[in-house]
This record gives structure tokens, sequence and C-alpha cells, in this order.
């Protein structure tokens, strides 16, 4: 397995995904068709076959229609609603998706919109999860559409996902991230050891969950000693915290 990130706008990224075996390729969120087909000219054996789509926002399946028409509408494009552009088979999580001899395994990742979908593969013990705009480098989404009950019922399925998952995510946050995360653990040594990497890097991802689960404070609310860094209250719960931390991360 290969997979290459494509910056695409101002700060995302897209990806591109090849499988070695079988010179089948996917495009994940190519919201800019010129940047992705620029690195498919650099596979020449390989064939682009599907769109994987997080969710429904333009800024990450704005680019479908597009990718569809240049290949005479015979990709197959994957998504979680109809209102990602140029779907053409739903996703509800659960789904497994070949890539040739990949298996790409869906997941409701709820929360940033409704729709959302991240995709993960395990592969020879290569793993990697795309994660759109539900966690971000020491980050997540905002909830735009969900609740923190949907958002943390996401962060638990891939809090679950093996510690050397790498993560890819859909932008390029992570310095705006680390300071953040500083704000709220101040003596945490593994996000300052991450932020003074992250200032000399251009590019940051991908993530591993293993980092996730020691820099990102959203999915650290479950842990005493940093739920009482955000919320006083000792009744609170799990979401209560992290419904709090994102408000206190809008406004940061």
């Amino acid at each position: 397995m290969i997979i290459k990130p494509v910056n695409c706008l101002q700060d995302n990224y897209a990806y591109l995904i090849f499988c070695e075996k079988t010179k089948q390729a996917a495009a994940v969120d190519p919201v800019e068709p010129a940047n992705v087909l620029k690195i498919m000219d650099s596979y020449p054996d390989y064939k682009l076959s599907m769109i994987l789509t997080t969710h429904h926002h333009w800024d990450h399946a704005g680019g479908n229609p597009e990718m569809m028409e240049k290949f005479h509408n015979k990709l197959i494009c994957y998504g979680g609603s109809s209102q990602v552009e140029s779907v053409t088979h739903l996703l509800k999580g659960g789904e497994i998706i070949k890539l040739g001899d990949l298996s790409i395994q869906t997941l409701s990742t709820t929360g940033h919109t409704m729709d959302h979908i991240s995709y993960y593969i395990d592969n020879e013990d290569d793993r990697a999860v795309f994660t759109g705009d539900c966690l971000f480098s020491s980050g997540c989404g905002r909830f735009f559409e969900g609740t923190p009950e949907n958002m943390w019922a996401a962060f638990s399925k891939l809090l679950q996902l093996p510690e050397d998952t790498k993560v890819y995510f859909g932008h390029e946050y992570t310095l705006a991230n680390l300071r953040f995360a500083q704000s709220i653990e101040p003596n945490n040594k593994e996000i300052e050891a991450k932020l003074q990497w992250a200032k000399s890097s251009e590019y940051t991802t991908p993530s591993t969950i293993e980092n996730e689960k020691l820099t990102n404070p959203f999915l650290r609310v479950n842990l005493p000693e940093v739920a009482r860094l955000i919320d006083s209250n000792p009744n609170s719960s799990v979401t209560d915290v992290l419904g709090k931390l994102r408000k206190m991360k809008d406004l940061f």
C-alpha cells in the first residue's frame, strides 16, 4: 500500500491510495482534481477506480463532479449521504470496500456532519485511517451538525484502532491545534515536543492513534486529570467536558 497526500486549496489534504499488487488506486476527498491527477501521472501503471468522500462539505466533495467527468463517469463515488456531490454508492458505516487486494472498512464518524465517514485500512501490519474533518492532528472538527455525544461516539471508534494506525486528516491545522492543546495542558511534555516539531514541519500528515492519545485534548476528555482542567464540576460527563472543550476551542 502506498499513500500520497495531495495539497489542495489553502490547507486541505486529499489523498491517493495505491494497491501495489493490483495497481488500483482510490482518491480521498479530491477537491482539486488537477492536483490529484498530477500525482496520479507519477504512477502511470495504476488505474484510478474510486472516490472515497468523507463528508458533503464543498471543500471535500466539491471536486467529485469534475473527477467523474474526467473519467467518463466510470469511477465509483462513495459517500455517507445524497448530499455528497456525484455519489454513486451510499455508506452507513460498517461496509467493506475492496480496492484491489486492500480491504477498506467504513466507519460512521458523525458529529462534524451527520454523513461523515472515515475509512480504515489494515494491510499486512500497515494501518491507516482517513478521518476527514472528524479528527485532526491534535484537534477535531467543529460540531456543525452533530452533538458532543455524536462526536464522542466517533472518537471512541477511532480510539479502538491499533495505536500504530497512521491518521490521515483533512486539514493542516496542527500548529493552531497544538497551541490550544498546550493552553489546556501546559505541563504535557508530549504536546510541547510535538509543537516544536510542527513549527519546523511544513506538512504534518500523518499522525498516529498513539500520538493522538497523548497530544489531542479532545481524545483525552475521559481522563480525570485532563477533564478537571476543562470543567471543575466533578459530576460532568465525558460529553459535557467535550462540549465545553469544543466551545473553548471555537473562541480560542
